[in-house]
């Protein structure tokens, strides 16, 4: 019994170690590990207004929603990490944070263009217009240049199919926000729902453009409120500095549950260590955007995950003063702070959930990576600490109390 308590403790060390060792490198990836935020990574905030037409029709909320998701699209389509897109009711605007932007004028550009598609006869009245396009995509011309691709929806391509039938030996134009992309003229009706802008000189601008039309046209005009960006210098330090804060914390934390409660501290110790892996991995397996008020929100449920390893202690080492053997008083203390430490979890993860459902921005990545640290020390604290306590004193079951901090021989 004493040799197999010694092989599946040695096992369990090895296996740590382990994955230790093999998670540094997909973790701390710059590309593929974990996603950092705007003010760890650099990047740009951007607050876009909503500006009224020259009629002074109100802006309402569906036209901020409408906005908002037409927005996401854009974002998307430019290929940014993990963005964050925000409306603010109250004042008519969206507030975006791009991490990891290298040309914030294009992605500004790109983001506040209202988009509006038209197709206008030569006496310039609007014949169609984009609300049937299904999807537009930048290419190579067949012949020269590049083009945009377009295709209309069923009800589109009839509308389309019709309007060219009647312009034949016409010219059709195209316009984007009121300026012209090309001017055609119509040779065949166009039935197939199928049709090409062309005139573009490079690829990036055709497919600018078609990320415009693709993700249709925002309902409001936007203007920029506020531009700012952040240096990735400013952001490597930040993370540098958060790094080295929380490296401190740690080793306190370690030195301190050594010499206070020996070894069910290093025991507490090590399962730190697994505890941090479980949240860090989540993070990756989730793409968790990690931001410092995130970084805080983690380091937090490291003080609260050591502080319920403090209770079960405290309870385990009164169980021994009261008489019971070291495996008695173990199982008697961790049934005994069950509760308690349940209580603690459920109540702070009551909150995390009301920021996380309530607040915006930073505070919901704080109330996310503290809830995943909740959820990861109850499990750390409840099963593998106990774990790996039972199978050291199944090592030594007649061992000298004071290893755990109690002034008693067994």
């Amino acid at each position: 019994m004493r040799r197999g308590n010694i092989i599946k403790l040695v096992a369990l060390v090895l296996l740590v170690a382990a994955a230790v060792a093999l998670s540094i490198k997909p973790l701390v990836d710059p590309v593929k590990g974990i996603p950092l935020g705007l003010d760890l990574r650099g990047g740009v905030h951007l607050v876009l207004q909503a500006e009224q037409d020259k009629k002074g029709t109100p802006i309402t909320r569906d036209d901020i929603d409408k906005a908002k998701a037409i927005i996401s699209n854009r974002v998307n389509d430019l290929g940014v990490s993990e963005p964050i897109v925000q409306a603010d009711y109250d004042k008519k605007r969206i507030v975006i944070d791009l991490a990891g932007v290298s040309d914030p004028d294009k992605a500004v550009d790109i983001l506040k263009t209202t988009a509006k598609l038209t197709f206008r006869d030569p006496q310039g009245n609007i014949v169609l217009q984009g609300d049937d396009l299904k999807d537009a995509k930048g290419g190579q011309g067949q012949q020269q240049g590049y083009v945009v691709n377009l295709t209309f929806s069923s009800e589109g391509t009839k509308k389309f199919g019709d309007l060219t039938t009647k312009l034949i030996g016409q010219r059709l134009g195209v316009y984007l926000d009121d300026e012209l992309l090309t001017n055609p003229t119509v040779n065949t009706p166009i039935l197939n729902g199928q049709a090409e802008i062309t005139g573009y000189d490079t690829l990036e601008a055709a497919a600018k453009d078609a990320v415009l039309m693709r993700s249709g046209s925002l309902p409001v005009s936007m203007s920029i409120a506020e531009k700012r960006q952040v240096g990735a210098s400013l952001g490597v330090d930040s993370l540098n500095r958060s790094i080295q804060a929380g490296l401190y914390g740690l080793i306190f934390i370690f030195l301190f549950m050594l010499v206070f409660y020996r070894l069910p501290g290093g025991v507490a110790d090590f399962s730190l260590i697994v505890y941090a892996l479980i949240v860090l991995w989540v993070f990756y397996m989730f793409r968790v955007v990690l931001t410092l008020p995130g970084i805080a929100g983690f380091i937090l449920s490291v003080g609260m995950a050591v502080d319920f390893n403090i209770i079960i202690y405290e309870r385990v080492k009164e169980e021994i003063r009261a008489g019971k053997s070291l495996r008695a008083g173990l199982e008697s203390g961790f049934s005994r702070a069950f509760i308690t430490v349940i209580d603690a979890h459920v109540t702070t993860l009551i909150a995390a959930i009301t920021l996380y459902a309530f607040g915006t921005g930073s505070i919901k990545g704080f109330a996310l990576t503290l809830g995943i640290g909740i959820l990861a020390s109850l499990f750390t604290a409840i099963t593998f600490t106990r774990l790996v306590l039972r199978l050291t004193v199944g090592i030594n079951p007649k061992m000298n109390t004071r290893w755990f901090g109690v002034r008693r021989d067994v």
